[in-house]
């Protein structure tokens, strides 16, 4: 049950708080190559943001013969754990965090990364004594743009729609969130324009977490409670 006296703040963290978009591009490019799929990186680029199961019916096709499917996400996700000790936190995503929470506000990771990825994430970030909830992959059944993974974050966390922000990098999430009606600030860090972002819907876009931790105050952030 959402607690009506409390706001808060859902993030995105691949390509949001850690820097990842392009390691997850390459990782898939690799994976599909494996598989004899053919993928240029820029259109794997401009899919992250979408579950695995989204992004291979967008880059191959609804209509593909599935039954490879588990082999190219077992690829990808033994490529991408490559990475993980050289993961590292986008500007000042820390402090954006704890700047949050300072405030008062609920302090929820909206990831559907797999739960072994969420930890090698939270290491990163460093700042579990802030994070108030933490979602992953198995709590979704879609995958964004789908806003499966929101509606568990705010149900995980007991907070409204009407009460918090989003915060995430692709045009996937700002979809996702225009469907629960929650305001959503796009970062460019993960690689997608600002009037991209803007044009989905994104109510103010910023560069990285540092630009929008200078700004917290004039932001839909400080807008909150």
């Amino acid at each position: 049950m959402a607690d009506d006296t409390r706001h808060g703040v859902l993030f995105d963290v691949d390509g949001t708080l850690v820097d990842s978009t392009y390691l997850h591009t390459v990782a898939w490019w690799e994976a599909l190559r494996q598989g004899d799929h053919r993928v240029p990186m820029a259109r794997i680029h401009r899919s992250i943001g979408m579950g695995s199961d989204k992004l291979l019916d967008h880059l191959l096709g609804a209509e593909r013969d599935t039954d490879a499917d588990g082999r190219l996400r077992d690829a990808h996700d033994a490529l991408y754990a490559e990475y993980w000790e050289r993961l590292a936190p986008l500007p000042r995503a820390r402090e954006l965090l704890y700047a949050c929470a300072e405030r008062g506000l609920r302090v929820v990771l909206a990831t559907s990364a797999a739960e072994h990825e969420v930890t090698a994430l939270r290491a990163v970030l460093d700042a579990d004594d802030v994070i108030d909830t933490v979602t992953s992959s198995a709590d979704a059944q879609e995958s964004k743009p789908a806003p499966d993974i929101l509606a568990a974050a705010l149900e995980q966390s007991g907070l409204a729609a009407e009460r918090v922000v989003f915060v995430g990098d692709s045009v996937w999430d700002v979809a996702a969130a225009g469907k629960l009606d929650i305001p959503c600030i796009g970062l460019t860090c993960g690689g997608t324009g600002r009037a991209e972002l803007a044009g989905a819907g994104a109510v103010a876009v910023y560069e990285d977490p540092a630009e929008l931790l200078d700004a917290l105050s004039e932001s839909a952030i400080g807008a909150l409670g």
